[in-house]
């Protein structure tokens, strides 16, 4: 498990960057934006999955930016840049990011507008975690109209914690892995 420092509603917890990465199929030499960045969990386990990959932290949260310098700091990040903002506004021209090959969102505030400028530029593959039905249903419903969609998952994912001696399982709150393929 990664050592990281914490904010609130965060970090994405282990198993879920696992499946939410292998679902993006990152590659070498490729960039990676990470919407909603939190504590730079996600970034920190892409950059171990590929080599040479250049990430792209955003949150337009100052707390979330400066929690996930400090991660990267603490974990050797050098191929990481950090951009405070909203995600949309950054992603369409306010920044010189230039080709993005991999996107996991995070953070779901402006879903619609984030989704429309990854697919323009024609971002490979988009991963987007929700834990809200609402906000699951309206992320699908863009990604179809898009014509992007790919699929959705729903996990679930239950830790043993001692209780008289024995082992009981406690369950975190389920994500959902909305997946696109531009």
């Amino acid at each position: 498990m990664l050592d990281l420092l914490h904010i609130s509603g965060g970090p994405t917890k282990p198993e879920i960057i696992a499946v939410s990465l292998s679902k993006l199929g990152l590659k070498d030499n490729a960039t990676f934006i990470d919407v909603g960045c939190g504590t730079g969990a996600v970034s920190i386990e892409a950059s171990k999955l590929a080599r040479d990959l250049k990430i792209y932290g955003l949150d337009a949260r100052t707390e979330a930016i400066n929690v996930t310098a400090k991660n990267f700091e603490n974990h050797g990040l050098t191929n990481a840049t950090l951009l405070h903002g909203e995600a949309s506004l950054l992603l369409n021209g306010k920044t010189d990011i230039g080709t993005i090959d991999y996107a996991f969102v995070g953070g779901t505030k402006n879903i619609r507008q984030v989704l429309e400028v990854l697919c323009e530029k024609k971002v490979q593959r988009i991963v987007v975690n929700a834990v809200r039905i609402e906000t699951v249903v309206r992320t699908i419903n863009i990604m179809k109209e898009l014509r992007i969609f790919d699929e959705v998952l729903h996990v679930a994912v239950s830790r043993g914690v001692p209780i008289t001696e024995e082992t009981m399982f406690k369950p975190e709150n389920p994500v959902y892995i909305i997946v696109a393929k531009c």
